[in-house]
């Protein structure tokens, strides 16, 4: 099969940019916001590198796939100021019609406008499909789900971000998602395409403790397995994640990625990528994964492993 068939796709998540502006907890106060900057400043802004994180997306330019999907998490308070810094962080990593963002629960850490916090990042969550079906929140105000459709692959991204109490990091779909994203894995599997999920909080029940977990989990779970997909992309453990299950119309892989700008930390791996390569063969979509990783002794992004999903 030509190289041209192939499909590839860069998956990073949860970059937790560096360094937090001057006065992100007081300009804006509120107390949960606060309490992140106290936790940035003791313990996180020594695991979380800007250095690796542009070694990392410099890696993936280098490589040059045909598209690239982030999974949230790319502020660590949701100070206005982080998302003017994420969109120029952003637009220098590569244009909006490359690259493909959801967001996560630090990127909705607080209550707060959606002109002063992800607005920045509009262009990232824009679909180029009509979808009947969207929610939009006073914090998000893009639609969601949105679709991009790239050739042969229709990406479809879910926003699980929402506001939660102090010590929380949960996240929620709600049914208006979960409806629409029904429709669309039996739409785009009928029009042939090979259907890959964006979600920030890991998708299925029991892959993150309940404080942290996606709230509505099992009935995420029912809508895949009754419909399929060929490959659902999640961050939120930083940590590599591989699980599978059987829908009715063939495996679901679910793929999580570490943080993309873990410098070093003993509770968690470096930073790394996943680089997914998507072609049909023989009725089937077949996708081989290469992950590829930062090495603190050589300060260098290398190739870890390469698995193929099985079908």
């Amino acid at each position: 099969m030509s190289a041209v068939s192939v499909f590839t796709l860069a998956h990073l998540s949860d970059l937790h940019l560096g360094p937090l502006p001057a006065g992100a907890a007081h300009r804006h106060f509120a107390l949960k916001r606060a309490i992140g900057v106290i936790n940035w400043r003791l313990t996180r802004q020594r695991v979380h590198s800007p250095a690796v994180a542009l070694a990392i997306a410099a890696n993936i330019v280098r490589t040059a796939p045909d598209h690239v999907a982030l999974t949230g998490d790319i502020v660590n308070v949701a100070a206005p100021a982080e998302f003017a810094a994420a969109e120029r962080w952003m637009k220098a990593f590569g244009g909006a019609d490359w690259i493909s963002f959801v967001p996560g629960n630090h990127d909705c850490y607080v209550r707060m406008a959606w002109t002063h916090g992800l607005s920045h990042l509009e262009p990232y969550m824009r679909g180029d499909m009509r979808v009947n079906l969207t929610q939009t929140t006073p914090q998000i105000m893009t639609p969601f789900p949105y679709v991009r459709l790239r050739r042969n692959v229709a990406l479809i991204g879910l926003s699980t971000g929402v506001p939660q109490p102090l010590h929380r990091a949960a996240g929620e779909l709600g049914g208006t998602q979960l409806k629409s994203l029904a429709q669309l894995l039996h739409d785009l599997r009928e029009r042939g395409y090979a259907r890959v999920v964006m979600i920030h909080h890991p998708p299925l029940p029991g892959l993150a403790q309940p404080r942290r977990a996606l709230i509505d989990a099992s009935l995420l779970r029912a809508v895949l397995e009754e419909h399929g997909a060929e490959l659902v992309l999640h961050g939120h453990n930083h940590k590599h994640m591989t699980n599978s299950f059987l829908s009715r119309f063939g495996m679901v892989h679910v793929l999580g990625a570490p943080s993309a700008s873990v410098a070093r930390d003993r509770r968690q791996p470096p930073a790394a990528w996943n680089l997914c390569r998507i072609q049909r063969q023989a009725g089937k979509w077949q996708i081989d994964v290469s992950v590829r990783g930062y090495d603190p002794a050589s300060r260098e992004v290398v190739p870890l492993r390469e698995f193929a999903l099985p079908y």
